[in-house]
């Protein structure tokens, strides 16, 4: 029993986890001509193409910000599509062995990350080191909803058949 309660908590520290970093990159897509000003002035002295890719980022958003607002609105939805997402996660937080098709659903679009960062960015003219960026987060969050994925098979091996 005591292997039980300790599997459950570390997937409930993965899972919340994951909520945190899901709503936290959604969010950054709401103060989106501030946060691209700040990435061009953090990587003002970067070696390589990391500046000029920010910086171009930075005025077209500003740009648009000045001459079409509305259209920002989509970040906005973007933000808001992050927010649903994380309380879809809720579920597997009350019962990991019956919501495991959550997280399946989350590895399965962890690696759909990885196949819109390189197949349609070029069309976009997204520079070959922002593509692996946008892939990171395919990356990233598939490693604690790996290890969810893990804990909750030896859940269901543990699993003591009700009478």
């Amino acid at each position: 029993m005591r292997d039980h309660h300790h599997i459950r908590r570390e997937i409930g520290i993965w899972i919340v986890f994951f909520i945190g970093a899901l709503w936290l990159s959604g969010i950054t897509a709401v103060p989106l001509e501030w946060g691209t000003a700040w990435l061009a002035d953090l990587t003002r002295n970067w070696p390589g193409p990391w500046h000029a890719w920010a910086q171009r980022s930075a005025d077209a958003v500003a740009e648009v910000a000045a001459r079409h607002a509305f259209l920002l609105y989509g970040t906005d939805r973007l933000a808001f599509a992050h927010v649903v997402i994380g309380i879809a996660f809720f579920g597997p937080l009350r019962d990991p062995v019956r919501n495991a098709w959550v997280i399946e659903r989350g590895l399965w679009c962890c690696l759909l990350v990885l196949l819109l960062a390189f197949l349609w960015p070029p069309v976009r003219g997204i520079p070959f080191f922002w593509r692996c960026v946008d892939a990171s987060f395919g990356v990233l969050g598939a490693l604690p909803l790996w290890r969810v994925r893990v804990l909750i098979a030896r859940l269901e091996h543990h699993r003591v058949p009700a009478p």
